[in-house]
């Protein structure tokens, strides 16, 4: 990667504050799901969280993301509100869906978070039309698919990557490889070593990198964006990491090596984010203390303000749902 590519220090601030964030909301689901506040289907990323907030400090507001179930931590580093957000994961009226969507199925078209979507691989060909379209009318946007090392074995991982290959579409395929495709490890499932070697498949670039580094993540990013802007077609990043918990909430995760577990936990990449900006003078204790203090509050501004907004009422069961006849 070039040098000229790496994040100058209030990129790497502003990337912090994105982790920051994530990271202190997956830690306030968790709990207002085992106090017994809100009852959903939860999908924990801890651990995931540079990846995205990198990838964001590349992208406008105008850019398309897709993600996925697990995708939380993308749509909180795209923009999407915390008020929005968890008033629709609380079921509520005012969430981004009106309460219908839930955990699995958010999307905020104002940041340009287009779809959040529960099937396996499908992030990838819905990235491609809106990269399509993006092309037909030239507006310069970019479509980036967010999805697991799990999804890397889908058909629709394949035809994604052929197709946008072959048409040069601007999207950037980014899988979070965690290690774990649901309950099994990656080694049990995939043949290839590395997810990005199957780029050379397609005649595009493959990059693997730390996804736990933010400059590493944040050059990668900012290379493939460039290029899909400059229209000059797609790129494949995959980005190692791991979840720090279960497939899904409740999940055991007995099936995980506990030394490696235990070695991922010990590296937590936010902390070690807080304590390289301390050490490279980019921000000092109170100012960190100070957007974390922030942070929480909004959290708790927004958790309150879910659960005191009113549920959808029955006639929600029918709109948007059939279209009125001609």
């Amino acid at each position: 990667m070039a040098d000229n590519l790496g994040p100058d220090g209030e990129t790497l601030l502003g990337i912090y504050r994105r982790a920051a964030l994530l990271k202190a909301n997956d830690e306030r689901s968790r709990k207002v799901i085992t106090t017994g506040r809100l009852m959903m289907p939860y999908y924990s990323y801890r651990g995931q969280e540079i990846i995205p907030s990198a990838l964001c400090a590349s992208l406008t507001d105008e850019d398309y993301l897709v993600t996925i179930y697990r995708g939380i931590h993308d749509m909180l580093a795209k923009g999407m509100p915390l008020n929005d957000l968890w008033a629709e994961i609380a079921g509520r009226t005012g969430g981004t869906c009106k309460g219908k969507g839930g955990p699995m199925h958010l999307t905020y078209p104002k940041k340009g978070i287009m779809v959040t979507t529960g099937i396996v691989g499908s992030s990838m060909p819905i990235a491609n039309g809106l990269a399509w379209g993006a092309q037909l009318s030239g507006d310069g946007r970019v479509a980036v698919a967010t999805f697991g090392d799990g999804a890397s074995n889908i058909g629709a991982f394949h035809e994604a990557l052929n197709l946008a290959a072959v048409w040069k579409l601007p999207v950037v395929f980014v899988c979070q490889n965690n290690l774990y495709g649901e309950h099994t490890t990656y080694e049990k499932a995939t043949a290839a070593k590395r997810v990005a070697d199957r780029a050379v498949s397609y005649d595009i670039p493959g990059v693997r990198v730390d996804g736990n580094d933010p400059v590493e993540m944040y050059r990668a990013s900012r290379e493939a964006v460039d290029r899909a802007r400059a229209g000059e077609g797609p790129t494949l990043i995959e980005a190692m990491t791991f979840r720090f918990h279960g497939h899904v909430f409740g999940d055991a995760d007995g099936y995980m090596d506990k030394a490696q577990k235990a070695a991922a936990v010990a590296a937590d990449p936010v902390p070690r984010l807080r304590a390289r900006l301390i050490a490279e003078g980019i921000a000092d204790e109170a100012r960190l203390t100070a957007i974390e203090a922030e942070i929480d509050a909004a959290i708790d501004a927004a958790v309150e303000h879910a659960l005191a907004s009113p549920l959808p009422g029955l006639a929600e069961l029918t709109t948007d749902v059939y279209g009125e006849a001609a």
